[in-house]
């Protein structure tokens, strides 16, 4: 189901609302997802309703530090913790819910595990509301069986924003390709996708003949500093067997 502007606004206001909350008890919290590139792009933000791109959740990370601040503060926001998911994965993530709105809220602690693992270990505080551009490209690259939704994400992401070497509003191509230089398979789930993306542009209407072209120039120089970044010997190593060999982790099903 496609998500109208008013629900976006909703979305974001409520992100915020956490985000800003927890400012002022002292938790850091930042944006992950669909979430924060809606944040991020206003110039672009339209395609989310011409490219049919729905919200369901929000996800946000924050430190290990926070974490036994995390239950009372969401209690004292009105939302419902999932008790369950606590016991089970508390040390690295929560899942709260406003159950008014029939809303998820998401918090991962310290790093994402998924398909690939990403550490977040001193990178939150490069950006506000949101974790970096460059930490949202990998979160969204590193998905081995990528979904529409996120070939959407990135396409939206890569319109509004460069790729060159700092953070600031920009995907940093240097720290992707030095951190992908270290780990041949995330290196082999993130050039696989961002390849993906590149063949898939011409399948939404929604983009213009320019915005197609835009989006494949910066991934074509985003590969290209991933390929020239020196790999190392543990890379290399790997890179000798391939895909043959399982090279990510299956993904648990987390029921909320």
């Amino acid at each position: 189901m496609q998500t109208s502007t008013d629900e976006f606004s909703d979305f974001i206001n409520d992100a915020m609302r956490i985000i800003d909350a927890g400012k002022e008890k002292g938790i850091i919290f930042r944006l992950m997802g669909a979430c924060a590139i809606r944040l991020h792009c206003p110039k672009f933000g339209y395609l989310y309703e011409g490219m049919k791109r729905s919200l369901s959740d929000i996800d946000l990370m924050t430190y290990g530090n926070f974490r036994m601040k995390l239950k009372p503060f969401f209690t004292g926001m009105g939302f419902t913790p999932n008790e369950a998911i606590i016991r089970y994965y508390g040390m690295k993530r929560h899942i709260y819910y406003d159950e008014k709105k029939n809303r998820t809220v998401d918090v991962f602690i310290d790093r994402l595990e998924m398909c690939h693992t990403i550490q977040f270990k001193g990178r939150l505080e490069l950006d506000y509301p949101t974790i970096t551009l460059s930490d949202i490209l990998l979160e969204k690259m590193q998905i081995v069986k990528i979904t529409d939704k996120d070939i959407k994400d990135t396409i939206i992401m890569l319109l509004e924003h460069d790729v060159g070497e700092t953070e600031k509003e920009m995907v940093n191509m240097r720290y992707v390709a030095k951190l992908l230089s270290d780990d041949w398979g995330f290196y082999y789930t993130v050039t696989t996708n961002l390849k993906k993306i590149k063949e898939a542009v011409g399948e939404y209407e929604a983009l213009t003949d320019a915005n197609r072209q835009d989006v494949k120039a910066k991934i074509d120089k985003l590969l290209d500093a991933i390929e020239r970044e020196p790999k190392s010997f543990k890379w290399k190593l790997r890179a000798r067997t391939g895909p043959s060999k399982k090279w990510y982790t299956e993904v648990e099903e987390v029921i909320r």
